[in-house]
């Protein structure tokens, strides 16, 4: 069975050549007796001999090992190129990787029947050495993810709550840089495995789980072009070993209930501070972990300065920093722990079992839980992330605090999204004033509102929506948690519009915020902008009230061209925004039989300037200019679908010929005829392959638009008719030396 190993180095010569030999070439070539250990090593560690002494050799490999990873560590973990470390690479050199591997895998592979037993601290001392080899030299961690047996092996010494912190944290460096997804099923009694764990260790091991669920692309998502990712999913029809693995998962039993009590669970419930401190000592030698360390220090640091409230009754004269560190490390180990088993569910909220995992995390109270913690946990008040500003990437390398919020923000944003259960974000009181909207208005109260469970809602006296909106109006301006917290509030409100979610919110001064934000807190982030543009579409749209509102807030010439510069300065971001003004004023030019309607739009200055002609084509205009068929991605298709939506509803008017004919003139203005046009031909082929896909979910267009998915369908097709005498096929309008529509672009 020993052969079944297949990584013996060639470099194990060194363990046949003469004591003498290595030591005179050891002084030459500055070894520190690194090769001689070696060899040391392994004639003890043959089967059947004294692992005491295989221990005390390693010991002292370990000890001429770990000053280059501290050294590493504390050099702000400088890329393994930039540092040099003699002493990793010899130790790899001579084949000390390999063997450890073989020492640790040895009881697995052996045919005896009385298996040698590997002392615990050396097989923790092993895990800390190849460590160390990971973050110094690099390639060892590619060649020990490339050992599937392994790999899975190392799952199995997880069991061992002695070994399982060394071991959780070398996985999780392994599949870091795994070529190929590892697959869960593969893991021995994984059920069992995941079963054995207590709360702290689950909470470690989703850590890994995150890998092994995400797809690789999904952080970047927004970025690739749809052209790449139709192909994609063309050539991968089956599901992707990510989706896999989620099932896996969920068909452990109580894995989502064990999660949904972690993600829950208050600090005071939390390890004792006597556990804590253990943990603490044995993290101290254990180096990932060390640099968690310097993390919470530092915050420990910051918080004393901010005077946090469970700490100013310690003075800085009379306590030392230390004094107050267990109750500060334990509630930012809470949280870095929190941070985790959100992410996951994050992941499984947004895969195939959407609807199976939202039934679960309904059953088991995620979101009321989450609302108890808000005010203590999630949002403290004077927390060090106020004062930081950092990009949209949820990958940054910020504080746990900060990690933990915008985690938190996305969970609540997949969690909303088109889904009957956002309802659950609400308290009973709360969920009665939306019943009441809908009877005060006179219409029927939304299907999903009817519908659900009054025992899974929030309790205590505001919900976790109403708590978000009070936590969002305080941010400040250039914050980018206002990016996550705008797109949590936005998804509560997508799908079918709802007069009565929008004026729950409207009365809660969410509309004046929003305008506040845009036109006078002076926010250059075009993410943050991006996000409030879309929120207040979402707001606005058909709601007479908000339009109201609008025009009371935007009642300056100077704050309408402020409000109106920033919708033109990107319009990719606005579209959305520019959709809703379009369809709502549509909409309301068919309801004059309504006093109030009639009076907001002879008042509105938002809804007079799109009501003329020619501000509605120079949208339409720029919107089909800002794309192409190849720079198509999930974040500016929006511009091509409100471009659809300009020329449908010129088109229910009879006004599409005008439209056209008016796009056909500007080209020829502008000195290039057939451009636009061609592009808008190319663009809306595309559109017929993707959204007829049948994979393709169409009730979102309908749903946002209010217009029946087979009229978008039609007004697609009469736009590529091919009869070049029909005025209203885009053909008609391009004159012949421009004619490029026989070339296939989508092809390429």
């Amino acid at each position: 069975p020993l052969s079944h190993i297949s990584c013996i180095h060639h470099s194990f010569v060194v363990f046949q050549l003469p004591e003498a030999l290595l030591q005179e070439r050891d002084k030459r070539a500055k070894w520190h007796g690194i090769p001689e250990l070696l060899q040391k090593l392994h004639e003890s560690s043959h089967p059947n001999s004294d692992l005491s002494h295989t221990h005390s050799v390693l010991k002292e490999l370990s000890s001429l090992l770990s000053m280059e990873a501290m050294s590493f560590v504390t050099e702000d973990r400088k890329s393994a190129q930039e540092s040099t470390f003699p002493n990793t690479y010899t130790f790899d050199l001579f084949g000390g990787v390999d063997l450890l591997v073989e020492i640790l895998m040895r009881p697995t592979l052996t045919m005896q029947k009385k298996k040698p037993q590997m002392n615990d601290d050396l097989v923790k001392d092993c895990l800390s050495v190849l460590y160390n080899c990971c973050i110094c030299t690099e390639g060892v961690t590619k060649s020990l993810a490339a050992r599937d047996d392994f790999v899975l092996f190392l799952f199995t010494l997880m069991t061992n709550k002695k070994t399982f912190l060394q071991t959780a944290t070398l996985i999780e460096d392994i599949l870091g840089v795994k070529k190929d997804m590892i697959q869960l099923e593969g893991i021995p009694n994984l059920s069992g495995l995941v079963q054995s764990f207590d709360q702290q260790q689950l909470a470690n091991f989703c850590r890994i789980l995150s890998v092994t669920i995400s797809e690789p692309d999904v952080r970047n998502d927004d970025k690739h072009t749809l052209l790449a990712k139709n192909a994609q999913q063309k050539r991968n029809a089956s599901p992707s070993r990510a989706e896999v693995n989620q099932v896996t998962l969920l068909n452990i039993p109580g894995f989502i209930e064990r999660l949904c009590k972690l993600a829950t669970r208050k600090v005071s419930e939390a390890t004792g501070a006597s556990n804590f401190l253990q943990e603490l000592e044995d993290w101290y030698t254990w180096l990932d972990n060390a640099l968690v360390l310097d993390a919470l220090m530092q915050m420990a640091t910051e918080e004393a300065e901010h005077k946090i409230s469970w700490t100013s009754r310690f003075s800085m004269a009379t306590s030392p920093l230390r004094h107050r560190l267990p109750q500060s490390m334990k509630i930012v180990h809470e949280i870095m722990y929190k941070v985790e088993v959100l992410y996951v569910l994050c992941v499984l909220l947004m895969g195939r079992q959407r609807n199976q995992v939202h039934k679960m995390l309904a059953e088991f109270r995620l979101i009321p839980g989450l609302n108890n913690l808000f005010d203590k946990l999630i949002w403290r008040k004077y927390t060090s992330s106020d004062h930081v500003v950092h990009g949209q990437n949820e990958n940054c390398d910020c504080s746990p605090e900060i990690s933990f919020k915008i985690q938190f923000l996305r969970l609540l944003q997949s969690f909303s999204d088109h889904h009957e259960n956002k309802y659950l974000l609400l308290n009973s009181q709360e969920l009665n004033e939306l019943s009441a909207i809908s009877l005060k208005a006179n219409i029927p109260e939304v299907e999903a509102l009817v519908n659900t469970d009054r025992s899974l809602v929030c309790d205590g006296k505001k919900g976790l929506l109403t708590r978000l909106l009070a936590v969002m109006k305080r941010e400040p301006p250039d914050s980018s948690f206002r990016f996550w917290q705008a797109r949590a509030v936005e998804s509560f409100l997508r799908g079918a519009t709802s007069y009565a979610d929008q004026m729950f919110l409207l009365k809660r001064g969410l509309l004046e915020h929003i305008l506040f934000c845009i036109i006078d807190s002076g926010c250059k982030s075009r993410d943050v902008l991006q996000s409030y543009f879309d929120l207040l579409g979402e707001l606005m749209k058909f709601n007479i009230d908000a339009f109201k509102r609008f025009n009371k807030y935007v009642s300056t010439d100077d704050k309408f061209q402020t409000f109106m510069t920033q919708i033109n300065s990107s319009l990719v971001d606005s579209n959305m925004l520019v959709r809703c003004i379009v369809l709502s004023l549509d909409r309301f030019e068919s309801q004059t039989e309504d006093v109030k309607v009639v009076e907001v739009l002879s008042e509105c200055c938002l809804l007079s300037y799109m009501a003329r002609v020619e501000n509605r084509l120079s949208f339409l205009f720029r919107l089909v200019n800002v794309i192409n068929v190849q720079t198509l991605t999930q974040e500016n298709v929006s511009c091509l679908n409100t471009s659809l939506v300009v020329l449908m509803l010129a088109r229910r008017r009879g006004k599409l010929p005008f439209y056209l004919n008016t796009l056909r003139e500007k080209e020829y203005a502008e000195k290039y005829p057939g451009c636009l046009l061609n592009n808008f031909h190319n663009l809306l082929r595309f559109w017929q392959r993707h959204y007829l896909n049948k994979d393709k979910d169409s009730t979102c267009l309908e749903n946002s638009s209010c217009i029946p998915f087979d009229y978008w369908k039609e007004t697609v097709s009469v736009l590529l008719g091919s009869d070049r005498t029909s005025l209203c096929a885009i053909a008609s309008y391009i004159d012949e030396p421009f004619m490029e529509l026989d070339r296939d672009l989508l092809e390429d």
